[in-house]
């Protein structure tokens, strides 16, 4: 009962009627050569070609993930936006689930820190190469304004006041500088380091580790000195008010709102509490985790206190907030974040080390009560958000796709237009996964608006990762959210611990690592190949059963023929090749129900083993993804099993295929039975073309289980299970032509370094499969069931499959499978195989719809979805007349289109003489069928159907790493990506109309919002003094009252966006008034609001000069973005 999906018909463009004669007019300049066409029979002389090269561009549309390597974080509580900067320069902002963004510094320098200008759609980062950068979030790619390089300074701490436009730099030197952020130039007012500590200290007090102005008067500032020093400084006197000595290194300082007293850290675990008008001594000094001596000494120093919190509450008591700080006799003690408020002290364990944290607080003011209500913990390798409102501060439950790496990932899959039940489906599944116990509060970051794309169809990512688990992500209109996982380790025994491992496995680690998989969307049936030469077949049931014994084939795989004496301990007979007319069968002794008893032979040898052990207990299997076979390859007489190189899934025919190094094996899972089994050199026959050396594998041990076995180059155990795909390389690039860092020499080492010369050691592995109704041999008549098999030596077989009727027949006699010899020779190994019908469309292979395979046992629903049985949709009329079919084949080096089922080469493109395909896939677009390619150099192309014509050659990516390698895939729709670093995906477009409506999808950042109110001070605190002060500061810092800077210490450079930045930067109070208006207009407020707002102001009783003032240097502000 199997379907064929209707061809893939262009759905709108205009048919270009493609004359063969005529192909090579009219073909694109392109630096790849061009197709050589091979005139075939008459059929193939109209074929008609939509896509044009204009159809085509290349753009990068999202990254997903944990940010690699954090090193910096800033939040904006009004916007309710997080950024993080990273070490390798970039930049990632967090809003509302689905609201991110992705920038990069162009020198790739580390973001030592971040300063959100709070409401204004802008942010300051500060570089380890001593530049700062102001970025503009009003637009939906953010953009550098401007950039200021330090020449003779290194920046180590930067503060922006709330509602400030001066930013206050300090330096390793001790000194302080400050930059109108407006105009990104230095004001000439500089706080030198000797005048801050003048004679209380005869050392260089160290860098500045912290700046902050007193929250109750913008005019006096603290400056904390990493040797212990921390100074007021009087910004109008410009003198030092008070200094305060402390004799441990200070890591940072904190503020109590009211301004009367501030926190330090320090690096012997002690926290010390000052009043800034006693600068003695502290008023009060404490080591949270020390132990307290009875003698009334000085407790035991702890572990440096990295960072500091301090926050207020109105009805209770304050929360102090702060990292690191445990004593050192803790060892293996995980990192920890420690929360005091009043007399409770939680101490929060975290996975990984701690980069920074953020409280999350209720106002941005900072001399009002804070009301701290959440903490944001960045982690090396995970962002934690803790609820401070909640007994027992649980976290909020992460709605970002953060946890893409929890295992590092092993290999992708990629589909685009997928079948619209199946994200409910798994999503159905998936919810009964969620763990317990997270906050019940919304998540805190909910900044931004999401895009309004267009885009309506469904997309899945698919990836296997080391600890052999699998996750199902939906990736539908550039968002992504996990749907289901799938533990793929629970099929087997597991070591408790490393004496019990058994000594037949093939890694050091991760055993369970899924190399490669297979997935029929429609039957939802996946089939999964690991790194211990096991494969997995699972369906999909939304029932949970249980499994009382799990059914287990193994297979006995070998590539010697002089080595055909059957092992004493029973297990697989290794057949004759063979013939069409017998059911070919090296049966395994039945499905096993345990695991293989025929062990270690009398001479010592491991022979007839697998590497993993099948467990012996009942399976409970939850709904969703339930193994129905486990297929094991198994030593031979010493050797370990080679791992699996290729590998594929037919739910139509219920059959799936597994190849590596040594030959493949034809699996039925119906039936449960190894249908064929054989060596590489037995698919060729008698007419072999190549001149192989026999050799025994007593003679030479491979060593243990490396993915690199074409030429046995040595890896390591991280190399082994980390890169699949370099089992599948077999064609020499030249030398030095790829970048690589050592850790993944292996890719290089193991590709043999001749494709037709074979030297005695390397062997043919089998590299691509494809299930299909075609034309095996040149005489036949009508389309047959069949498998084309690809090579690493550049050979596409054919195998024919004799199906039993359907129904019950297809449980009860055997499916009949025969080699046909070889179809064709391309340069390189085959990467990836296609069928077109007549008319140039795409034919999906059949598959069986999916029915729930534990419906109940009156077997009635099972009957009705049974024999509901498709219609099998003919491409066109073509089958009757006979017309023809094309295959078409891609491999390393080139690409062919061969007629059926004559077996012409109608068309032939070498994509690459210097490089080599690492990724080619036949895709479907809008208009049309193309083959995309990525190239180990780094390019992406794209070639027209049939007629093969360069489309696209974009130089998009040098192989700098063997990830990029082992997880890019295209997929329909002008959809693809790879992993870009250990912890995030990348996506890319190489579609022109997707590129175009990518700034629609995209998510806005920045949302108008009103800034809240500013604390009330009342009236007579507003007219007599106290409260809080402001400060002139345009009068202090500007060039009347400070003079210039010296143009040596800093050097401006105009960003991307700066120019239209700086056009609004008229000068004058009407100016500045109508930038005001136009701000004010922006937020979509109207203008009348304004005026209420003003009266609400002259009428309050606070100073109205004042007030006038701040309201124009807030004007003034916001010039720089009004573009």
């Amino acid at each position: 009962m199997c379907s064929r999906p209707p061809p893939s018909l262009a759905p709108g463009g205009k048919m270009k009627k493609f004359n063969i004669r005529k192909v090579l007019d009219g073909l694109t300049a392109v630096s790849s050569p061009s197709p050589s066409p091979q005139l075939g029979s008459k059929e193939n002389e109209l074929i008609p070609e939509t896509l044009q090269s204009e159809h085509f561009q290349l753009c990068k549309t999202v990254r997903h993930g944990f940010p690699y390597q954090p090193s910096s974080m800033a939040f904006d509580p009004v916007q309710k936006i997080l950024a993080i900067g990273t070490q390798s320069g970039a930049l990632r902002l967090f809003g509302r689930p689905g609201v991110e963004c992705y920038c990069q510094h162009e020198s790739g320098a580390a973001v030592i820190q971040l300063q959100f200008l709070i409401n204004e759609g802008a942010l300051v980062s500060a570089l380890a190469d001593d530049s700062i950068h102001l970025w503009n979030l009003r637009q939906k790619r953010p953009a550098v304004l401007h950039s200021l390089k330090f020449n003779k300074e290194r920046i180590t701490f930067c503060h922006l006041p709330f509602q400030s436009k001066w930013l206050y730099i300090g330096s390793e030197r001790g000194n302080i500088h400050i930059v109108n952020v407006e105009s990104f130039t230095l004001s000439g007012y500089t706080i030198m380091w000797n005048k801050a500590i003048e004679l209380s200290s005869k050392a260089h007090p160290g860098p500045v580790v912290h700046i902050s102005d007193n929250p109750m008067d913008e005019g006096k500032l603290i400056i904390g000195f990493e040797s212990g020093i921390v100074v007021l400084w009087d910004l109008k006197s410009k003198r030092a008010d008070y200094r305060y000595t402390y004799d441990e290194a200070i890591h940072s300082v904190a503020w109590h709102h009211e301004g009367k007293q501030f926190i330090c850290s320090h690096s012997d675990g002690t926290l010390t509490i000052w009043n800034i008008k006693s600068p003695a001594k502290p008023i009060q000094t404490i080591t949270p985790h020390g132990k307290q001596p009875k003698d009334g000494k000085k407790p035991e120093p702890c572990k440096p206190i990295l960072k500091v919190e301090y926050k207020t509450t109105r009805a209770g008591d304050p929360f102090m907030i702060f990292s690191g700080g445990l004593s050192y006799d803790t060892v293996g003690r995980r990192p920890c974040l420690t929360v005091m408020h009043g007399k409770s002290t939680a101490v929060l364990e975290m996975d990984y080390p701690i980069v920074d944290f953020l409280t999350l607080c209720e106002t941005p003011y900072p001399n009002d009560f804070q009301e701290p209500y959440a903490v944001v913990v960045l982690l090396e390798k995970d962002l934690v958000v803790i609820d401070l409102a909640q007994n027992g501060y649980p976290i909020f439950e992460n709605p970002y796709p953060m946890m893409i790496h929890e295992s590092p990932v092993t290999s992708c899959e990629y589909l685009a237009d997928c079948p619209v039940d199946l994200v409910p489906a798994l999503y159905s599944v998936g919810s009964r996964q969620k763990r317990q116990g997270y906050s019940k509060k919304e998540w805190p970051i909910s900044g931004g608006n999401w895009g309004l794309g267009t885009q309506s169809y469904p997309e899945i990512i698919i990836t296997g990762h080391a600890d052999g688990s699998v996750k199902f992500w939906d990736a539908s209109a550039i968002m992504l959210q996990v749907l289901y996982k799938l533990k793929t380790a629970k099929v087997f025994e597991k070591a408790r611990c490393k004496e019990e491992k058994p000594s037949t496995e093939i890694v050091d680690e991760d055993p369970f690592a899924i190399q490669l998989m297979s997935w029929c969307p429609e039957s939802r049936m996946l089939c999964v190949a690991g790194v211990s030469a096991h494969v997995i077949i699972y369906r999909f049931s939304k029932q949970e059963i249980t499994t009382e014994v799990v059914q287990l084939l193994e297979v006995r795989l070998q590539y010697e023929l002089n080595d055909l004496e059957s092992p004493e301990g029973g297990g697989d007979q290794t057949p004759a090749p063979p013939t069409p007319s017998t059911s070919p069968s090296p049966q395994t002794s039945g499905p096993q129900t345990h695991p293989s008893t025929s062990s270690n032979s009398s001479d010592g040898m491991r022979d007839n083993i697998p590497c993993l052990k099948v467990r012996s207990s009942p399976l409970k299997q939850s709904p969703g993804y339930q193994v129905e076979l486990v297929v094991q390859l198994v030593w031979v007489s010493g050797e370990p099993p080679q791992q699996i190189s290729s590998l594929a899934i037919n739910s139509c025919y219920g059959l799936v295929v597994f190849g590596n190094s040594n030959g493949l094996a034809v699996v039925d899972y119906l039936q449960k039975t190894v249908l064929l089994n054989l060596g590489t050199m037995e698919l060729y026959g008698s007419n072999d073309p190549y001149q192989r050396q026999l050799r025994s594998p007593r003679k030479s041990r491979q060593p243990s289980g490396g993915l690199c076995d074409i030429n046995e180059g040595s890896a390591t155990s991280e190399d082994r299970c980390k890169s699949p795909t370099s089992v599948l390389l077999s064609v020499c690039p030249p030398r030095g032509s790829i970048p690589l860092d050592n850790r993944d020499n292996s890719f290089s080492r193991s590709r043999s370094s001749s494709v037709t010369s074979i030297d005695k050691e390397s062997r043919e592995a089998i590299t691509s499969f494809y299930f299909c109704e075609t034309y095996t041999r040149k005489a036949d008549g009508g389309l047959t069931p069949s498998l084309w098999v690809g090579t690493s030596l550049g050979t596409v077989l054919a195998i024919s499959l004799n199906m039993p009727p359907a129904g019950e027949q297809r449980l009860l006699q055997p499916v009949i499978v025969s080699p046909c010899g070889t179809l064709n020779r391309l340069k390189g190994s085959v990467l990836r195989m296609a069928f077109l019908d007549s008319t140039g469309s795409l034919l999906p292979s059949a598959f069986e719809p999916w029915y729930e395979p534990n419906a109940p046992a009156n077997g009635e629903e099972r009957d009705k979805v049974r024999k509901r049985r498709p219609v099998s949709v003919s491409p066109s009329t073509s089958q009757e007349l006979n017309e023809n079919q094309y295959a078409v084949v891609c491999s390393e080096k080139q690409a062919k289109v061969i007629a059926l089922p004559s077996q012409t080469c109608v068309f032939k493109h070498n994509i690459t003489e210097t490089s080599f395909v690492l990724r080619a896939d036949v895709v479907q677009m809008n208009t049309g069928i193309c083959v995309a390619c990525f190239c180990a150099n780094g390019h992406i192309m794209t070639l027209s159907l049939p007629g093969l014509r360069p489309l696209l050659d974009v130089n998009y990516l040098p192989l700098t790493d063997m990830r990029i390698a082992r997880t890019f895939c295209f997929s329909n729709l002008g959809q693809a990506l790879y992993l870009t670093s250990p912890t995030e995906i990348q996506r890319i477009t190489y579609s022109q109309e997707v590129c175009e409506n990518l700034q629609e999808m995209l998510g806005e950042l920045f949302t108008p919002v009103e800034t809240p109110e500013a604390p009330n001070r009342g009236f007579f605190k507003g007219l007599f003094g106290g409260g809080a002060q402001s400060l002139d500061r345009e009068e202090l810092f500007g060039e009347t009252g400070a003079g210039k800077a010296p143009r040596s210490l800093a050097q401006h450079i105009p960003g991307p966006g700066g120019i239209e930045g700086m056009k609004g930067a008229a000068s004058g109070i009407v100016g500045d008034l109508a930038r005001a208006r136009i701000a004010l207009d922006e937020r979509g407020q109207k203008l009348g609001e304004v005026e209420e707002r003003t009266a609400a102001m002259m009428a309050s009783a606070d100073s109205f000069s004042k007030h006038a003032h701040e309201m124009m240097l807030k004007c003034k502000d916001k010039k720089w973005y009004q573009f």
